[in-house]
């Protein structure tokens, strides 16, 4: 079945949409270190990116088709890297801890522990280790 197109001039209203799920409601924190210590240790899946990244929104699409709603850590163009992965408890960084100077942002985070980048999240995912990870976070039912 073919949809027709309503044409922009044509003064009808556009259809209403419906309101997206309760379930994929963005959950943003915007604040500094404190504040993303905080929500790794409490969250299941958090991702922390620079405010208005589109890596950011990369990440989170690629979660929500997962099933998961990640909490969203907004930190401003300012913020250094590094400082807010060296306040992080040890834990956070698991086997990647010499590596965590280096974790470029966004950064995603299961279970407390660092997963890494846009990168390292698309390899997980493609390799088919994601929903294991995710299910032993507690951040999916299944």
């Amino acid at each position: 079945m073919m949809q027709q197109a309503i044409p922009y001039s044509s003064g009808k209203a556009w259809p209403s949409l419906s309101r997206a799920p309760e379930a994929w409601e963005l959950k943003k924190i915007i604040g500094g270190a404190g504040e993303i210590r905080v929500a790794v240790e409490e969250n299941p899946v958090v991702v922390v990116g620079r405010s208005g990244c589109f890596m950011v929104h990369v990440v989170r699409r690629l979660l929500l088709g997962q099933g998961v709603n990640p909490v969203v850590c907004e930190v401003g163009e300012d913020a250094d890297e590094a400082a807010i992965m060296a306040s992080l408890p040890p834990e956070a960084h698991g086997e990647r801890r010499t590596a965590a100077a280096t974790v470029t942002l966004p950064a995603v985070f299961v279970g407390g522990r660092l997963v890494g980048g846009l990168d390292r999240l698309m390899a997980v995912h493609i390799s088919g280790e994601l929903v294991p990870i995710l299910k032993r976070a507690g951040a999916l039912w299944l």
